[in-house]
């Protein structure tokens, strides 16, 4: 396959499922600081934006407005959820010979449909519109696209990104400490809440939730279910040769966040969340890279905000 194709797919599955990821981590916590009038608003601001690898400058107050602006309706912030949908659709563009019409039509659509401003009184309705055109566009992907090497490069994207996005919600959960959403509004936000009670059987607690969503080797929005997806992606575009070790960076790269989560006590991870979600943050970023690398070197590496490619 063609590397400007191959980097095409690849990216269109990242950004397709960092549209999804970004508005399940806002929907969340707008709405939390829409709720809780406990919660310090500024300071709860500025921590997500960071956390979405955004960083606001000057002294000035950031509000619960100013984040919908940044992160959702902002075509030049690469953090944002519209700039997200606007390069899927471009990616799509250049890929053309080999996204299906459908999909083409779908991102089409969608990039030609996102509002340049949300009402305060839209916005859960539509970050939902958000999701469904992101599952609209996975589900023709699933459905009708054969399991060639197009297929791979897409689903290898969108794993190492799904990753990222469900480390980025977890670190997000310290954020206004006591006051931070419920393990239950989390596991929510994800769609994993009736999953967890039919594993778990019973109310949500710290341990077990970060457990389901770290660890689970089924539910298919875990860090560990989405990395072990992202390593057999790559095994199927070139199965090993090497009789020793592993020597391809990016399967090395991901091997080792598995390993260091898989072999870690729930309860260590738990002490420091935030520091191992940086890890896996840090670890899917330079996967990423190496990836581009291997396989699309030619080209200069699209990345957002926070991203150290």
């Amino acid at each position: 396959m063609l590397s400007r194709i191959a980097e095409s797919l690849f990216w269109i599955g990242r950004y397709i499922e960092r549209s999804d990821g970004t508005a399940r981590i806002l929907d969340v916590h707008l709405q939390l600081l829409l709720e809780d009038p406990w919660i310090e608003e500024n300071l709860a601001c500025r921590s997500l934006l960071s956390v979405m690898g955004v960083e606001v400058e000057g002294d000035s107050e950031v509000e619960r407005a100013d984040v919908l602006a940044i992160l959702a309706v902002d075509r030049n912030q690469p953090a944002s959820i519209a700039y997200s949908l606007a390069a899927a659709r471009e990616n799509a563009r250049r890929a053309r010979e080999v996204v299906s019409t459908e999909l083409w039509e779908v991102l089409n659509t969608t990039r030609a449909r996102m509002p340049r401003k949300v009402a305060s009184d839209k916005v859960h309705e539509f970050f939902a519109w958000v999701r469904e055109r992101a599952a609209l566009a996975v589900g023709i992907i699933e459905s009708s696209t054969s399991r060639d090497e197009a297929y791979r490069f897409f689903t290898l994207g969108r794993s190492i990104e799904r990753a990222d996005m469900t480390a980025r919600l977890l670190a997000t959960r310290s954020l206004t400490e006591a006051s931070g959403p419920s393990w239950t509004t989390i596991l929510r936000s994800v769609g994993a809440y009736e999953a967890y009670l039919r594993t778990y059987r019973g109310v949500p607690s710290a341990r077990n939730a970060a457990e389901f969503l770290l660890l689970d080797r089924l539910f298919p929005r875990s860090i560990l279910f989405s990395v072990t997806r992202a390593e057999q992606s790559l095994r199927d575009i070139e199965p090993r040769s090497d009789r020793v070790g592993v020597s391809d960076q990016a399967l090395r790269l991901l091997g080792q966040i598995r390993s260091e989560l898989e072999y870690r006590p729930i309860a260590d991870i738990l002490d420091d969340l935030p520091r191992h979600m940086d890890s896996v943050q840090a670890a899917t970023s330079a996967a990423s890279e190496a990836i581009r690398q291997r396989y699309f070197p030619t080209n200069a590496a699209p990345s957002w905000a926070g991203e150290s490619t």
